[in-house]
């Protein structure tokens, strides 16, 4: 006799379960960055970092081999690490700068950054809810920086910048899903990006510590799991069901960041970054309507 299948109700639980679950990953991968800190070139860890997560990806392997690489594939396959590449960096070099709960805050611009993109580069047509939408996103990252209130760190224009860049790798991914499986573009993404840092990481090479190597290879592992896990909550329910969750990681963040480095808990921080989630959850919410209609 085959297993029951899971009602509505228990598969948005389970996708929260999910989505809950990846929050804790993701923190988790801010916590081991902050771990290694200053310890390493910023280069040389955000190298390191997909360089041993690369031990994850074996199981794409088949799926990679049934694949045609076509120029145009080759073409978007590194546009994206270019940009991927860049948001790493900048990432890394962020978490050594500022607090945790306003690198996960400002992280949360993404999907805005992304919808922007689209409308400026695919001429994607954007009505006035979702104009509003960005509208209180953008106040809520003024909110978090509050330019000309203190001073503005270059952690924090470097987040911002790391997230624009994030938002560039995943519109190209975006093309490249519709032309490949999900599985071969991470693997895609996962070997070349470590191939356009590695020049720039070598220029300033030191050994790093096993404890060091230790420390990037659970990030590594806690961000794949994270990626897992997220994969599976939209499996389950909804985006519109779930995305309110992401907000959970800020709680995270701010939580791990007072009790492990001293972080002092800013509610700014946290109204900005439920300003920005509420922007996203509605923008999503209303997509998914709008693709039931």
């Amino acid at each position: 006799m085959s297993a029951p299948s899971l009602t509505a109700p228990s598969k948005s639980v389970t996708g929260i379960l999910w989505m809950l679950f990846m929050t804790l990953c993701f923190v988790m991968v801010n916590v081991l960055v902050k771990y290694v800190g200053n310890g390493l070139p910023v280069l040389e860890s955000a190298f390191l970092r997909f360089l041993l997560g690369l031990v994850f990806l074996i199981p794409a392997l088949g799926a990679v081999r049934k694949v045609r690489f076509t120029p145009r594939i080759w073409k978007l396959t590194f546009g994206r690490a270019l940009f991927h590449a860049l948001a790493m960096s900048c990432w890394f070099y962020a978490m050594t700068r500022i607090p945790m709960g306003e690198v996960t805050a400002l992280n949360f611009m993404n999907p805005i950054y992304i919808t922007l993109g689209a409308v400026l580069l695919f001429g994607e047509r954007i009505a006035l809810p979702r104009i509003l939408a960005l509208v209180v996103a953008f106040l809520g990252g003024l909110v978090i920086l509050r330019p000309g209130f203190r001073e503005i760190d270059p952690g924090h224009l470097s987040m911002m910048l790391s997230a624009m860049a994030f938002a560039g790798s995943y519109l190209i991914a975006g093309r490249l899903v519709k032309e490949l499986p999900a599985a071969v573009v991470v693997f895609l993404m996962s070997v070349t990006v470590p191939l356009v840092i590695a020049p720039f990481a070598f220029l300033h090479w030191e050994t790093p510590s096993l404890h060091e190597l230790l420390l990037l290879f659970f990030t590594a592992a806690f961000a794949t799991l994270g990626h897992y896990a997220m994969t599976r909550a939209f499996a389950c329910a909804p985006q519109s069901v779930v995305q309110p969750v992401v907000f959970v990681q800020l709680i995270w963040s701010v939580s791990f960041g007072y009790l492990l480095f001293g972080e002092a808990v800013d509610p700014y921080v946290i109204l900005g970054g439920a300003m920005i989630i509420a922007a996203i959850s509605f923008i999503t919410w209303r997509e998914a309507r709008k693709k039931a209609t």
